[in-house]
């Protein structure tokens, strides 16, 4: 028996929507990254992009468990000396939620090129208007 192997070629990509309403935002991310790397299909294959096309609207209603909104930090570094920076996540949330949620999901991604190319199917918006009808999404429960 012959194992399957996608081919890029042959991989038909569909569009889904993801409202983060009271969602927690962990769970959520892990959910959105399996998506995005295809494992919900029959046909995942490792090293080929096989997922699908993600649009997460409500961010800022996504929900941040026990006491992490003040004791959670996003830390980056500037690249210049000195250069290393926190944003606790009380204040990501307020200016910036749709940051946070890619974050999320960007640290389950594959630390790859192909987790690049995969994070960029990734669409997210604070409110609950997207830009995206003309794809025709489909709605995704969690």
């Amino acid at each position: 028996m012959k194992t399957y192997m996608a081919k890029p070629e042959d991989i038909e990509k569909k569009w889904y929507v993801v409202d983060a309403t009271d969602l927690v935002l962990g769970r959520l991310a892990s959910n959105v990254a399996s998506v995005l790397k295809g494992k919900n299909k029959p046909t995942y294959t490792p090293n080929v992009d096989t997922g699908d096309f993600v649009i997460v609207v409500n961010c800022a209603k996504v929900v941040l468990t026990g006491k992490k909104l003040e004791q959670k930090y996003h830390t980056y570094h500037t690249g210049y000396v000195g250069g290393l920076k926190q944003v606790q996540y009380k204040k990501l949330m307020e200016s910036d939620p749709e940051k946070a949620v890619m974050l999320a999901v960007k640290g389950m991604l594959p630390k790859n090129t192909l987790g690049r190319q995969m994070l960029k199917k990734l669409r997210c918006f604070a409110g609950s208007e997207h830009n995206h009808q003309a794809q025709k999404p489909i709605e995704l429960k969690f």
